[in-house]
């Protein structure tokens, strides 16, 4: 499944399900940008934020800006004010008549006085107005990265490396920027934004349609979710992470289709891991790259045995992590490492019981990544552990029963160019390997068998 192939099934999932409210979106944007941002950037609409100004189109507007702003607009506008004793501006007698009889007709030192002043607050300035404040707040958040050799930002931010200060000193401190007032939390306005499409000023109407895009960027628009995949979010070196991704969606509407419920997608929260929720006959839970601590999962391996003579690498290892316990004063235990996805089954008879699916994913067709991923499969089996007792092979010398009944661990990879075996064909393997492209077509025949 190529990199086309996967950013094309993720728009969709993203419209299907975080446009509609429910996935966490902490998680996504966590799990779509760059690693080297940080917590700034694990808020959703931030992330989309520092998508939209490294667009060329930004970038060009703001090139352009110092000079357009030599002809804003403005309009004039009459200010009447009240006064007693000196004159300050034009006297409106008709006024000046009227206030008198309505407090005092005897008073003759009132007067209302009219002046004309140049009003900046118009529908087009608000819409520049804001279009400058979601790039400069978004610059500013962002601003260590852009001014750094980091390869996934714009070559035009780089080639332009006084364009970001250049704007910050247009917003602090350009006089026609500063006399517009901020717009108010719902403004742009739809009339607003329309006054300024139809502006006879390049600027105003390029203000506009980049509101337009933005806006369509955080309503999940399917063209610029593409964009933000394919350009921004995440680089071509890195498309193991869009792989894994692809692969939790597949593993949700997979479950939300045997179980004809609407999954309840959870927020992460101090405590709680999981990511989704679907409450059927039985309730499912989906973890994405999370140990599920919060149910007391853990993937420790075992203590050095006493009874017998350790064996070379045992121990080097055993005697490393004496070392680091005493240098640290603190316990150190073996650990696996931990699958990118974890399904629980909370069956729904008494006493209550659990079933477990535990997934890894290499973006990867290598013979070697591919053996990798099936002893990380079966080490996650073999040391699950809840409440730190064994899930699968507790208290028993059955090798058999150390990997579940078969259906319990599951290796997804990329598309091989040659014959495997299918899932039927593996049904007496430990744990099963699914291909890319058999994904739709075969993890309902896993899922089913772990829920049966």
């Amino acid at each position: 499944m190529n990199r086309e192939d996967l950013i094309e099934g993720l728009t969709e999932d993203i419209l299907a399900y975080v446009m509609n409210g429910g996935f966490p979106q902490r998680e996504l944007a966590d799990s779509l940008k760059y690693e080297a941002l940080d917590e700034r950037f694990e808020d959703y609409e931030i992330l989309l934020d520092l998508h939209f100004i490294l667009k060329p189109e930004v970038v060009e507007f703001v090139e352009k800006l110092s000079q357009r702003l030599r002809n804003i607009r403005t309009e004039t506008k009459t200010v009447a004010k009240t006064q007693r004793g000196g004159i300050d501006g034009h006297i409106n007698w008709g006024s000046t008549v009227k206030t008198r009889y309505a407090t005092n007709p005897q008073d003759r030192s009132l007067f209302v006085t009219e002046n004309r002043s140049e009003d900046y607050d118009i529908p087009e300035n608000l819409v520049l107005k804001k279009l400058l404040s979601v790039i400069y707040a978004t610059l500013r958040d962002a601003d260590e990265y852009l001014k750094t050799n980091y390869e996934w930002v714009s070559d035009r931010w780089q080639q332009n490396g006084e364009l970001i200060d250049d704007l910050q000193r247009i917003v602090d401190r350009n006089v026609h920027v500063r006399r517009i007032r901020d717009p108010e939390s719902y403004e742009p306005t739809e009339r607003m934004l329309t006054t300024a499409e139809h502006s006879r000023q390049v600027v105003y109407r390029d203000a506009a349609a980049l509101l337009r895009t933005r806006q369509r960027l955080h309503d999940g628009h399917p063209d610029e979710l593409r964009d933000l995949l394919d350009e921004t979010a995440i680089t071509p070196d890195d498309q193991a992470r869009l792989f894994e991704l692809y692969v939790l969606f597949r593993f949700i509407s997979t479950l939300e289709k045997l179980q004809d419920t609407q999954p309840i997608f959870q927020t992460i929260k101090s405590g709680r891991q999981e990511i989704a929720r679907i409450d059927g006959e039985q309730e499912i839970v989906v973890y994405h790259d999370k140990s599920a601590s919060d149910r007391k999962l853990s993937f420790h391996t075992e203590s050095d045995p006493d009874d017998r003579e350790l064996t070379r690498a045992e121990q080097v290892q055993k005697t490393a992590r004496s070392v680091a316990s005493n240098y640290f004063n603190k316990e150190f235990r073996n650990h696996t490492g931990r699958p990118d996805v974890i399904v629980l089954e909370v069956k729904t008879d008494e006493p209550l019981q659990y079933e477990y699916l535990i997934a890894e994913v290499k973006h990867s067709t290598r013979e070697e990544t591919i053996r990798t991923g099936i002893k990380e499969t079966l080490e996650y089996l073999a040391f699950l552990r809840v409440n730190e007792e064994y899930v699968f092979g507790n208290h028993t010398e059955d090798e058999s029963n150390y990997f579940g009944s078969g259906w319990n661990g599951l290796l997804v990879v990329q598309d091989l160019d040659q014959d495997t075996p299918s899932v039927a064909e593996q049904v007496d393997e430990p744990i099963t390997i699914l291909q890319a492209n058999n994904l739709d077509e075969d993890l309902e025949q896993v899922l089913s068998s772990v829920l049966r």
